[in-house]
């Protein structure tokens, strides 16, 4: 359903009343049955989990995403280790040598799995019209780390940036057509996954990063699409260089204190974050997840543009109960100040 996601932004930022968006596509497997290898290769299974948690939900928008970082990579012909209930992994770099970037094809978006994850987001967008839908993809920069290998990537920048810059302008000329897919089908919006820029100083960031990301964000964003940058990685001193993409959203991890972070993001920009996934969401009892995410609330109560999120995806296995927790809390929060 197409909407004007500038007028939706802004909504958001009038509201007394937080919202969240949780990353929540994996915890739907125990209520369609199925298993991660299924919602990985089959985009209409991941619709079923999309749909039964907003079902049971109040999510400001449906995300569909699933942050498994490997799906770009074997679109350009990486190895890809398949479990069954465990997220997919790629097993080697494909490029073992900056000599062979000359020989590194651009997929088509729709090869390997990127297909499946449209068709996820095409089921989602022609059968939850109530909120923006939101797909997802990987970022430039990570995306490179994935074909390369990222301990190589940070030598590389290092010592080859020419050539660090010719493999990331393969990577981003792939993701903005990706995107732009996601766009094509209905989404409201994307969120890019760029995990692997958290581990660069800030001018790295913003020359191996942040100018790629921008491309992206000029090539796709306008009122009716909106982009969310994810870095899960220590950003607390990123965070100039990402606002710099010109996002109107940035999604952070648990890696950094919010309080930190809500000050440098400008009050027309959407932050979400950053309950622990694992440690809290997953592994936690209900009762320390709602005091967790209340305490969260509290501490960021001044910023109107702040939505309550996890800090990342929320892993296969994750009690359904805890989720339950986790809503419940911004319920009482909700309650409390309205």
């Amino acid at each position: 359903m197409k909407r004007n996601m500038t007028d939706w932004k802004d909504s958001i930022l009038r509201l007394k009343e937080r919202k969240a968006m949780p990353i929540i596509t994996y915890p739907g497997l125990e209520i369609v049955r199925k298993s991660v290898m299924e919602m990985v290769t089959r985009g209409e299974v991941q619709y079923h989990c999309i749909k039964a948690l907003s079902d049971m939900y109040p999510t400001i928008a449906s995300a569909t995403l699933i942050m498994e970082l490997s799906a770009e990579a074997e679109a350009f012909g990486s190895e890809v280790i398949y479990h069954d209930n465990e997220i997919p992994t790629v097993s080697k770099p494909l490029i073992n040598s900056f000599d062979h970037i000359s020989e590194l094809r651009i997929p088509e978006v729709g090869k390997a799995r990127t297909g499946e994850y449209l068709k996820a987001a095409q089921l989602t967008v022609q059968n939850i019209t109530d909120r923006p839908v939101l797909g997802g993809i990987i970022g430039p920069f990570t995306l490179a780390g994935r074909l390369y290998d990222i301990a190589e990537m940070m030598i590389a920048i290092l010592m080859k940036p020419d050539e660090s810059h010719q493999l990331l302008e393969k990577s981003v000329s792939f993701l903005k057509k990706y995107a732009k897919a996601f766009k094509d089908v209905g989404c409201n919006g994307v969120v890019i996954a760029e995990p692997a820029a958290g581990l660069l100083s800030s001018e790295q960031c913003e020359e191996f990063s942040s100018k790629y990301i921008k491309m992206i964000v000029e090539h796709v964003q306008d009122e009716s699409f909106m982009v969310v940058l994810h870095n899960c990685g220590n950003t607390q001193n990123l965070v100039d260089s990402m606002v710099s993409t010109g996002c109107m959203g940035f999604h952070f991890g648990n890696a950094v204190n919010m309080e930190n972070i809500l000050p440098q993001i400008p009050a027309d920009r959407l932050a979400f974050g950053n309950i622990d996934p694992a440690g809290i969401l997953k592994n936690s009892s209900a009762e320390i997840v709602k005091t967790k995410t209340l305490e969260l609330l509290q501490k960021t109560s001044s910023y109107h543009n702040f939505i309550l999120s996890s800090g990342c995806d929320i892993p296969p296995g994750t009690p359904l109960s805890n989720i339950d927790a986790f809503f419940q809390a911004l319920q009482i929060y909700n309650r409390n100040i309205i």
